[in-house]
C-alpha cells in the first residue's frame, strides 16, 4: 500500500488539495496556503518528499495514489503546479471516485519534443546520484525542482545515504511522459482556470492559450508563479470561488 505525507490546516469548505511539480514537495505552497479561508490538503507526492515510491509511474497510478490518501470524499477544489496541473485535471475526470468542483493547472508544460521525451526517459533510468554535502545536494534538489534562487530548498526533499545525500525523488518518476491535454481538458468535469508565468519557459502563455483562449498570463513570472508571487495564484482561485 502506497503512502503519501500529507500536511493539512485550516478550516472551510470545500478543502484545496494542492498539488506540486515534479522534483519538488508539498512544501513550494507553505505561503499560499496560509492565505487561504479552507482546510487545505497539501500531499507530497508519490517517490518524493516523505512519501514512498510506486512501483511504476503514470499520470493515472499517481492521481490514484493522491485519490486514496484523501482522508474524506467531501469536494474539492484542486491547484496543481506542473506535474500537480496534469494530476488536478485527472483527478477531475470523475474516474478516481473525488468530486471536484474546480482546478487550476498552474504552469503545465503542454508541447513536448522526442528531445524532451528522450531527456526524460534517460532520467528515469538513472540511479540516484550522491552527494557528498548536504549543500550540495540542496543545490541539486533546487535544479530540479526549478526553485534556484527563489526558495530554500526543502529538508524532506533530501535523503541521507551512504557515502553523502542524494535527492529524496524516485528518478523513475521522471518517465511519466506527455500529457494529452485536449483529452484532460475535455474530460474534467468543473470549471478549469489554465495559467502560466510570462516568463516560464517550460509553460508558453501562447501555447496554452492555442487550448483555451481565456488561459492567463501571469505577467512577470515564471515556471514557479506561486512561489514567486502567491498572492497573483490566490486571485485565481478566487475565479474557483475559494
Amino acid at each position: 500500500m502506497d503512502t503519501l505525507n500529507m500536511r493539512t490546516g485550516g478550516e472551510g469548505e470545500p478543502a484545496i488539495l494542492f498539488l506540486h511539480g515534479l522534483g519538488a514537495t508539498g512544501a513550494v505552497w507553505a505561503h499560499l496556503t496560509e492565505a487561504v479561508p479552507r482546510r487545505v490538503l497539501v500531499p507530497d507526492l508519490p517517490g518524493h518528499g516523505l512519501s514512498a515510491p510506486l512501483p511504476h509511474y503514470s499520470f493515472e497510478t499517481l492521481t490514484a495514489a493522491v485519490a486514496r490518501a484523501l482522508p474524506d470524499k467531501n469536494p474539492l477544489v484542486v491547484a496543481g503546479h506542473s506535474l500537480g496541473g496534469v494530476l488536478a485535471l485527472e483527478l477531475a475526470s470523475g474516474k478516481y471516485d473525488v468530486e471536484v468542483t474546480g482546478v487550476l493547472a498552474l504552469g503545465v508544460k503542454v508541447e513536448w519534443s522526442q528531445d524532451d521525451l528522450g531527456r526524460a526517459a534517460s532520467f528515469a533510468v538513472r540511479p540516484p546520484r550522491v552527494f557528498e554535502t548536504q549543500a550540495d545536494a540542496d543545490q541539486a534538489y533546487l535544479k530540479v525542482s526549478g526553485l534556484l534562487g527563489i526558495a530554500p530548498a526543502d529538508p524532506a526533499g533530501l535523503r541521507e545515504t551512504e557515502g553523502g545525500w542524494r535527492l529524496a525523488m524516485d528518478p523513475a518518476a521522471f518517465g511519466v511522459g506527455a500529457p494529452d491535454m485536449t483529452a484532460l481538458l475535455a474530460a474534467a468535469r468543473c470549471p478549469v482556470v489554465l495559467a502560466a508565468g510570462e516568463h516560464d519557459p517550460m509553460s508558453r502563455p501562447e501555447q496554452l492559450c492555442a487550448l483555451d483562449p481565456d488561459a492567463v498570463t501571469l505577467a512577470g513570472l515564471g515556471h514557479n508563479a506561486h512561489v514567486e508571487d502567491p498572492g497573483a495564484v490566490r486571485a485565481l482561485l478566487e475565479r474557483l470561488g475559494v
